[in-house]
């Protein structure tokens, strides 16, 4: 391991001297592989360095125990080489998990869909309340949000919404969220208080840039027609809602959000964009049989993988055990301890499998 880290910190210190060149942004491309790449060999390289902190004040305290005469000295000196074999275990243990490979993809924006299940008002009021979810725990992370196609319901819900998430490391934090989402709540429509339940399924696709994807204008037929609201209502007067069919796969994205036909056109192209890329990276794991995620799940949009309890204000991830009693705050979009045992899950599989 330690052969492996010093190469990290020779690249690490190459790719500083490339971040230097004032030629380098010119190449957009090169620019943010350069960026991403020393952002994710950063923390490596300074847990790698905390490590030969510790290792060089272990040994100095080791020498300091073999020659020390005094009883109370020896005891003192005793205690901290304890100390610091134990801060070292932990520290080399998150080495490790550090070193587990990245998946490329985690970098990348995201596209998430939401739509409502079985539970009909209740589902698709749920669905609302996911994305709101989803949106404050974009606000805590710094991401920029955009509604990219919705149906909203009369009384405050979705059937479905789309939107994007652009910024640092979205898909490596949301792509867990791929699954069923169960609620149980008494809806706001229940005189008697009944608790039901109901589902919501979320999509979290990586976000295809230009080179990731190349669709064929001959592949694509695109309709348009005039927008409605909930229940019929005419959004607006002019055939602005684009309809695109990928012909070769039978994909359908459908965008009437926008007044203008360009820009309901230019995001139906990403929405499938980013399926035509997500259908394409799941064709290459199957065929490599990479099935890296497999005990917590692979990301099966029709796999159940939450459940929201609200009369007990409990949270259940069922893909790793977790059960927790703070739905509301979850609900404001404090989603970091989930996400966080849910990659430090994926990691320690990856070593098991790999030990």
């Amino acid at each position: 391991m330690t052969d492996r880290l010093e190469r990290m910190v020779e690249r690490h210190k190459e790719l500083e001297q490339a971040m230097m060149n004032p030629d380098l942004p010119r190449d957009q491309k090169r620019y943010v592989e350069v960026m991403q790449e020393h952002a994710s060999l950063t923390e490596i390289v300074e847990a790698y360095r905390k490590l030969q902190t510790i290792d060089r004040s272990l040994t100095e305290s080791r020498e300091l125990l073999e020659s020390e005469r005094d009883p109370s000295m020896r005891e003192m000196v005793r205690e901290e080489v304890v100390s610091l074999e134990q801060a070292r275990e932990s520290m080399e243990q998150s080495l490790r998990i550090l070193l587990v490979p990245k998946d490329p993809l985690d970098a990348k924006h995201a596209i998430v869909e939401i739509r409502a299940g079985t539970g009909g008002d209740e589902a698709a009021l749920f669905a609302a309340d996911l994305y709101r979810m989803y949106q404050r725990f974009a606000e805590h992370r710094g991401w920029k949000v955009e509604i990219l196609s919705s149906n909203p319901t009369e009384i405050g819900g979705y059937k479905e919404i789309i939107y994007s998430l652009t910024g640092k490391q979205v898909y490596g934090d949301m792509k867990y969220e791929s699954g069923v989402h169960r609620v149980q709540r008494v809806p706001e429509t229940e005189s008697g208080g009944r608790i039901h339940t109901s589902a919501v399924t979320v999509a979290v696709l990586p976000e295809a840039e230009e080179h990731d994807v190349v669709v064929n204008q001959e592949d694509l037929r695109i309709d348009v027609f005039r927008s409605s609201g909930p229940g019929g209502q005419s959004v607006n007067t002019t055939d602005s809602a684009v309809r695109v069919t990928h012909i070769p796969t039978g994909l359908v994205v459908i965008c009437q959000d926008e007044k203008s036909q360009l820009k309901n056109k230019a995001k139906a192209l990403r929405v499938l964009k980013a399926r035509l890329y997500e259908m394409e990276q799941r064709r290459r794991q199957e065929e490599e049989a990479a099935a890296r995620r497999s005990q917590i799940g692979s990301g099966d949009r029709s796999e159940r993988i939450r459940t929201y309890n609200f009369p007990q204000n409990r949270f259940t991830d069922h893909r790793i055990n977790m059960t927790a009693y703070n739905l509301d705050s979850v609900m404001q979009g404090e989603l970091d301890d989930a996400i966080n045992a849910l990659k430090m899950t994926d990691r320690e599989s990856f070593l098991r499998d790999h030990a």
